[in-house]
């Protein structure tokens, strides 16, 4: 089994909703539930909207691989309605489901990058990953989600 962090994030129709349906599927289909932090309301990030986001990680244990797990994502990202995958532009969406880690895997290629290449630069992922996984380790960095956080909280 292995440990999966998944940022969640929405800023359209039924928001609240979005989120607790996305982390449902995930809890029937990934595996088990093992934190949900709390949710955060955020600005849009690289692009601009009138419409604020709801943010949330969620930490499950899986039987599933990377690759699975990444394909289980964007099965449910279609199902709740979501268009496309951002394709270097960011827009409105319906629910973004975004694999953030997988135990301490490095992973490089065309499909998946893990760790997430951007998680430390975005405050709507780090502040929940600090809440919910403080004193785990960031597999390239060796810094903890709560260094990190706290780090990115510095620079601003």
């Amino acid at each position: 089994m292995a440990t999966a962090y998944i940022g969640l994030g929405t800023n359209m129709g039924d928001k609240r909703g979005n989120l607790i349906r996305a982390s449902a599927l995930l809890a029937e289909r990934v595996g088990d539930v093992l934190a949900l932090s709390s949710v955060y309301e955020t600005e849009p990030w690289g692009f601009e909207s009138e419409n604020r986001f709801l943010n949330a990680v969620i930490v499950l244990s899986t039987p599933l691989s990377p690759w699975e797990l990444l394909d289980a994502t964007r099965l449910i990202e279609i199902e709740m309605g979501r268009i496309g995958k951002s394709d270097g532009s960011y827009h409105d969406r319906i629910i973004d489901i975004d694999l953030l880690m997988v135990d301490d895997l490095v992973i490089r290629s065309e499909r998946l990058t893990l760790p997430h290449p951007l998680m430390r630069e975005r405050r709507f992922v780090m502040e929940p990953l600090a809440e919910v996984a403080p004193d785990t380790r960031h597999p390239v960095s060796g810094k903890t989600m709560r260094e990190l956080w706290e780090a990115l909280m510095e620079d601003k």
